[in-house]
């Protein structure tokens, strides 16, 4: 169990929790991190420190230059994703301008995913879960039908940046696409122009 020193478990709803800076340079090469990156689903019980949370959330949706551009590309930047964080905490929604998290639920919602996605429990074990949704209306708007298509590759964007920054920190990730809409939906009671699309789990492997 965290302490309730952890900020993320001293927030309540609708709290704002700032998050570390990101860094720019790891132990890893980018080169090496693809080499050895695999599907992990035996995570140990052990849960990430804010830091570590701050970097994943980053490479998702961080911005990266002082015009706002952020860590992923995106069509047009017009940025659909609206990227969220399912922990032992509860329920958080990344803010990218500020590098913050605000908290949405208080309640451990691992379990509950877990079921939502067909009953995959290695959810349930993970640390954390990143929850990208779309609002597919910012990209449509300006490149029509075809910019569903436009937001499903801003998610591999995206999606490859976590799995691939969590190999270079020593995390094991794997990807969710395996869930019932409805389910995951009731479960996270996101915002109704929200479409969940893609999860990410992840956590420190049993490998270790």
């Amino acid at each position: 169990m965290r302490s309730r020193a952890d900020p993320l478990s001293q927030a309540a709803p609708g709290d704002e929790v700032s998050l570390p800076p990101p860094r720019d340079k790891g132990p890893m090469s980018v080169e090496e991190a693809i080499a050895h990156r695999r599907s992990v689903r035996d995570f140990r019980s052990q849960p990430l420190g804010l830091a570590e949370v701050s970097q994943l959330l980053w490479s998702a949706q961080g911005v990266t230059s002082p015009d706002g551009l952020r860590a992923a590309p995106s069509a047009g930047a017009r940025y659909p994703l609206e990227t969220y964080l399912v922990c032992e905490q509860g329920l958080f929604h990344y803010r990218f301008r500020e590098h913050s998290v605000v908290k949405v639920q208080e309640s451990d919602l691992r379990g509950p995913l877990a079921d939502a996605c067909c009953g995959q429990s290695f959810i349930a074990d993970a640390a954390v879960s990143i929850v990208f949704s779309a609002v597919y209306e910012r990209t449509t708007a300006r490149y029509g039908e075809r910019g569903i298509r436009y937001v499903h590759m801003d998610i591999g964007h995206a999606a490859e940046n976590v799995h691939l920054q969590a190999e270079a920190m020593g995390l094991g990730s794997v990807p969710v696409g395996a869930f019932d809409d409805a389910a995951v939906a009731d479960v996270l009671r996101l915002p109704n122009d929200r479409q969940i699309v893609y999860i990410v789990s992840i956590g420190h492997p049993q490998r270790d």
